[in-house]
């Protein structure tokens, strides 16, 4: 099977490299389906060459673990701005007889950290220090996360999955025109905190189908494939990982890579006009925000005529607004901090919070508080959504936290890792770079996980999966996805329709409510603002792979327009 799979492979790459140069223009290395339809399997990433490794797998004899898993280290070599090994996630695993599971492979602050340590001798955060540099950096998550996955789901051997990606990053990948801009964007902070940038900034400007080698990249994926969870750390690669932390002033210790541990955990679950909601649970916020969401629009009478509409959108802005609230408030580590999720999911408590909005009138967010009962978070994440032929289904949120982390790419291991610290409360009350406000629930421990906005969802029809879903997108991952739900599933329309529909975000603070620019008709905007809204135009908001199944059982995946995202199956 692993020739066969291999030789499949080889294949896979002649056309797309030698193919490339007799039937493309140097602007498009590769083709990419926004959607597609099948009878048996379907994957959706974030780059044509990581979908098509997922395909491979599957039409191996994978299963949708063995996909994800191989998915995961391909979009480490094609999509470096997110795809990682050095950063974490989130996977939500739902087996065809109905069994779900969550794996939390968040990163963890190192056992050095400290509450203050983004404080200066004034109390006031110290900018930059949380998002750039050694000090930035958690403990990685990812590939401890995989080979948890791969204990439990896998079918495939580990070097089957993993030897993709070694070759891609071997031979070396073609880089579209997204890409080579954003290396050029990060380029001054690449060069800021590495003593050394390769292969990541080369002398000219990266343009549209150069080729990135990454050799050292290869190397750390060989020890990985070879010695599994000990290739990454213990051994050769957790010997550079310390040494270029030491070298840039980091805390990160072989006892934190040591003791990292994914952990499963029980996935957050809900209703939503009979459909079955399952979602991720804290640490990640995701669960929680988008069953508020969805249970704060339950009675709304609304058609897909009115889904855009001055009413509509006022009404998600409102709730929104009072969701964001709560999660200021409440959300953190459950390892760590009582999270009250039962409290926050009652449908009594849910309907009391949105008692007050008014149809013809903002509630100002400094008159907005976190419910009473008897955060930067970067934008630069990825999600990929899996389904094999048995039914099995994988929805995944993995990140480095913002674009390529904190910057800092491990000497002679060849990869970027995370800036999650930012993703702490560094003063509680004080938004991150994302403008997310955090309490103490969230604020830095040693060994704690970080919250998260990550949203890795399904929805379930009588016991038939029907939607598996999630988005990037810092703190509007849940609105996003929440979105993708509530038209899909409550005003029925078709899923790549609606994935290329124009979106909105509001978060309580900043008091703002954010749309998609130019998506939306002028009148409208100046009929929100004329409600009291603060409306702000801005780049797209999130980037969807989700999938859909009919009740005949075919599959049609949507592939975002607003990337490179591909959708294909067989």
């Amino acid at each position: 099977m692993t020739n066969l799979f291999i030789s499949k492979y080889i294949v896979l790459i002649i056309i797309l490299f030698i193919g490339v140069g007799c039937f493309r223009t140097p602007e498009e290395p590769y083709s990419i389906a926004k959607s597609a339809t099948t009878a048996s399997a379907m994957v959706v990433t974030a780059h044509p060459l990581a979908t098509e490794v997922g395909i491979q797998v599957l039409e191996a004899g994978g299963n949708a673990v063995d996909a994800a898993i191989a998915v995961q280290f391909a979009l480490a070599v094609v999509y470096p701005i997110a795809g990682n090994i050095g950063g974490g996630g989130f996977m939500l695993v739902r087996q065809p007889d109905g069994e779900a599971m969550a794996l939390d492979y968040r990163e963890r602050a190192p056992l050095a950290a400290s509450r203050d340590m983004y404080l200066d001798s004034t109390g006031q955060i110290v900018d930059g220090m949380s998002t750039l540099g050694h000090r930035a950096i958690g403990v990685p998550g990812t590939v401890d996360g995989m080979m948890t996955a791969h204990a439990r789901y896998g079918t495939l051997e580990l070097r089957d999955l993993l030897e993709p990606s070694i070759a891609l990053a071997r031979n070396g990948i073609l880089l579209t025109a997204r890409e080579a801009e954003e290396l050029n964007l990060a380029r001054a902070e690449i060069e800021q905190v590495n003593l050394s940038t390769a292969p990541f900034v080369q002398m000219d400007p990266w343009q549209t189908g150069d080729l990135l080698i990454q050799r050292d990249l290869a190397h750390t994926l060989e020890r990985i494939a070879h010695a599994g969870r000990a290739g990454f750390y213990e051994g050769e690669t957790a010997r550079l990982i310390l040494e270029d932390q030491r070298a840039g002033g980091g805390i990160l210790t072989q006892q934190d890579l040591d003791e990292y541990q994914s952990v499963w955990r029980t996935p957050i679950r809900g209703w939503y006009r009979d459909l079955e909601i399952l979602s991720m649970p804290p640490p990640s916020s995701g669960g929680v925000a988008l069953l508020q969401l969805l249970e704060g629009m339950e009675d709304q009478q609304m058609t897909a005529d009115d889904l855009l509409t001055v009413p509509s959108m006022h009404r998600m802005a409102e709730t929104m607004r009072r969701v964001y609230a709560d999660r200021a408030a409440y959300l953190g580590d459950p390892d760590h901090v009582t999270v009250p999720v039962d409290q926050l999911l009652d449908s009594l408590y849910i309907r009391a919070r949105m008692a007050d909005i008014r149809p013809d009138s903002v509630t100002p967010s400094t008159q907005v508080q976190e419910g009473d009962w008897d955060t930067t978070e970067s934008e630069q994440t990825t999600h990929f959504s899996i389904i094999d032929k048995a039914g099995m289904a994988v929805s995944v949120t993995t990140t480095l936290n913002l674009e390529y982390g904190s910057k800092v790419i491990v000497q002679g291991a060849g990869f970027f890792m995370n800036n999650e610290m930012d993703d702490f409360s560094a003063k509680p009350g004080v938004p991150n770079a994302f403008g997310l406000i955090g309490s103490s629930a969230n604020a830095i421990a040693p060994g704690k996980r970080m919250l998260s906005s990550m949203t890795p969802s399904m929805v379930v029809d009588q016991g038939q999966i029907r939607l598996i879903v999630g988005s990037p997108g810092g703190s509007k991952i849940i609105t996003t996805v929440f979105q993708i739900i509530l038209h899909t599933l409550g005003l029925e329309q078709p899923l790549p329709e609606v994935v290329a529909l124009p979106r909105m975000h509001h978060q309580w603070k900043p008091d703002t409510l954010f749309v998609e620019r130019d998506r939306f008709h002028p009148d409208t905007l100046s009929a929100l603002r004329a409600l009291g809204h603060q409306v702000i135009e801005r780049s797209p908001i999130g980037r969807v792979d989700a999938i859909w199944i009919d009740a005949n059982g075919r599959r049609t995946g949507a592939a975002d327009p607003r990337g490179d995202d591909h959708a294909g199956g067989y």
